[in-house]
């Protein structure tokens, strides 16, 4: 199961893919896990502003080892950098950004994403408690939801499946799914495959996924920034 795990793109790799959808001037939100790896993507010339919802606006990298501030991080509690015209704010103001519906796009984790768009993030099956966060005011408020997760767990089960048997997080906001095999679109009766990763088949992420897939018919290697 671990052969099958280590195939297709790396973390990094799949962040960056995420980064390349980002158009020029869109305020972005980046959540815990992979999605704070965008923020490490080379995107040009493009002015994008990164926005964590703990009050960091406008930030870049993660910091290099020695290079910390340890009053600057993201959402993972990472240590991360400032771009010129950045601004650390009040968590009230962070929150009043993303209820103002003046997110582009929200990135997130999640267990499960549905072929209808749902997706569910904060509870595991039999887990006690849990904690939403700010990923319900994302979903809500946010323009636009992509997520980043690899395509099966670490028992070889599926994340994208029919319909999420997880505590949904939010119904029908998913538009962009990034994973380890590929890229995807939630279309309502399905996935649709729109670029699938180096070393896989059509035929491998349809066995390991819990819903339909249908293939683009412009079908074509995953894109990689650089």
């Amino acid at each position: 199961m671990s052969e099958t795990r280590q195939k297709g793109l790396a973390r990094q790799q799949m962040a960056d893919r995420v980064a390349l959808e980002f158009q020029d001037g869109w305020i972005v939100n980046l959540g815990v896990g992979i999605p704070t790896m965008c923020s490490n993507t080379d995107i040009g010339d493009r002015d994008i502003t990164y926005h964590s919802e703990n009050g960091v606006i406008g930030y870049g990298g993660v910091a290099a080892a020695g290079e910390e501030d340890l009053n600057l991080v993201n959402a993972g509690g990472q240590n991360v950098t400032l771009k010129p015209g950045a601004a650390v704010v009040h968590h009230a103001d962070s929150f009043g950004i993303i209820r103002g519906g003046h997110i582009d796009v929200t990135v997130m984790g999640a267990y499960q994403v549905s072929m209808g768009g749902d997706f569910a993030n904060w509870k595991l099956a039999g887990q006690k408690g849990g904690g939403i966060g700010g990923a319900m005011d994302l979903a809500a408020c946010a323009k636009r939801v992509f997520i980043i997760l690899e395509h099966v767990t670490r028992k070889g089960e599926p994340r994208l499946v029919e319909a999420c048997d997880l505590p949904v997080t939010a119904r029908g906001v998913v538009k962009l799914v990034a994973t380890n095999y590929g890229l995807f679109e939630p279309t309502g009766s399905g996935f649709l495959l729109r670029e699938i990763a180096p070393g896989l088949t059509v035929e491998e992420i349809r066995a390991s996924t819990a819903g339909t897939l249908t293939v683009a018919p412009d079908l074509r290697p995953v894109r990689l920034a650089g």
